[in-house]
């Protein structure tokens, strides 16, 4: 048993320190605000949580976004904790949902779940939480980032707006992009995500025999 846990924390943090880099990589898109950029540093958390547990999967989340406020962040922290957070539902939901279903199909529905609930609640953290703190502790007002949404959607003309153009379509999207890719590699790492797990099984029925 204590080995078992002992494996399991060396996958949290590899997939951690993967998921950390990932955040290096990202793809801005013209039709959302400079400050929105699509990464995929969310799948080594989505992998995690289907292989090890939806707990494991959050576990890898707050790691990543740990050691990204220690080495590279600029936000006071604050980008990270709406990283953490959003980041965390989508994983959690989608590991829940899928620790029930064990399928392709479980699978598919499991992420769909994940992005809709975070893209709705990205919408309110940004609105309550995120944006005022950005505001309060960095200086960065709200009628700014309303602004830099106007100059790309002339429908976005308040906070409300905002979140409704911006924040809600951008996490939708960025959710499908983060789940296809899950898709496509979870079938392949899967054995390795569980190889030790099932030799030390295997190891410990022969013992008892």
């Amino acid at each position: 048993m204590r080995d078992e846990k002992l494996l399991k924390l060396i996958k949290i943090s590899l997939l951690s320190v993967m998921a950390f880099l990932l955040m290096y990589i990202e793809i801005p898109l013209p039709i959302f605000p400079d400050f929105l950029k699509i990464d995929v540093s969310d799948l080594p958390a989505l992998l995690g949580a289907f292989a090890l547990g939806p707990v494991a999967g959050v576990i890898i989340e707050l790691f990543k976004n740990i050691l990204h406020g220690m080495l590279a962040g600029k936000t006071a922290f604050v980008g990270e904790l709406a990283n953490f957070l959003v980041g965390g539902c989508l994983v959690y939901v989608a590991g829940y949902v899928y620790k029930m279903r064990k399928s392709k199909n479980g699978a598919i529905v499991a992420l769909l779940m994940g992005t809709v609930v975070m893209s709705i609640f990205a919408g309110i953290l940004n609105s309550y939480v995120i944006l005022p703190l950005y505001e309060k502790v960095l200086g960065f007002p709200v009628t700014v980032v309303v602004k830099m949404g106007t100059a790309i959607n002339p429908k976005i003309v308040d906070l409300n707006s905002f979140i409704l153009w911006s924040i809600i379509p951008f996490n939708l999207l960025k959710g499908l992009v983060v789940s296809a890719v899950t898709l496509a590699l979870y079938k392949r790492v899967s054995p390795l995500l569980h190889k030790e797990h099932m030799n030390m099984k295997y190891k410990n029925k022969n013992q008892n025999l």
